[in-house]
């Protein structure tokens, strides 16, 4: 690599740019329709590999649920977990696929199961709800505590 970089800039034909002086130097010459979201994880090539069962989706829409109130509560700790309770991980682990698929999630995942993973996530979520709704003084209603 190292001679590498040496030749390119030693030579008259080749320049070394960043990639905001690239931008400078390039114009777009069209439009790419990307109708619907696309991966690069599994066969599928969607977003079944975070999304693609119940579990993942109740755990989805839970978290956005409590996005509102948790952004309203200016309360930097709890914007923090609700940011780290975003990461794609988290649902990936929860995949119940089979499979080549399947193999590639257990084998990332520290959980034993997608169900353990699950019920982890919704154990976390549910303690970040009762810390907002403590903050607020309103019960708690949407996440029930799982075991």
């Amino acid at each position: 690599m190292k001679n590498l970089v040496i030749a390119i800039a030693k030579s008259k034909n080749t320049d070394m740019i960043t990639p905001t002086e690239a931008i400078s130097y390039l114009k777009p010459n069209g439009l790419i329709s990307v109708p619907v979201p696309i991966s690069w994880a599994d066969n599928e090539r969607d977003l079944s590999a975070w999304l693609g069962n119940t579990l993942q989706r109740d755990a989805f829409n839970t978290l956005n649920s409590l996005k509102k109130d948790i952004i309203e509560s200016g309360n930097r700790p709890l914007l923090r977990s609700w940011n780290y309770l975003q990461t794609s991980d988290h649902f990936f682990y929860m995949s119940t696929k089979a499979g080549d698929d399947g193999q590639i999630h257990n084998y990332f995942s520290p959980y034993p199961s997608p169900y353990e993973a699950f019920i982890n996530y919704m154990n976390v979520l549910s303690d970040v709800e009762m810390r907002l709704r403590s903050m607020k003084k309103i019960p708690a209603r949407r996440v029930p505590a799982l075991c």
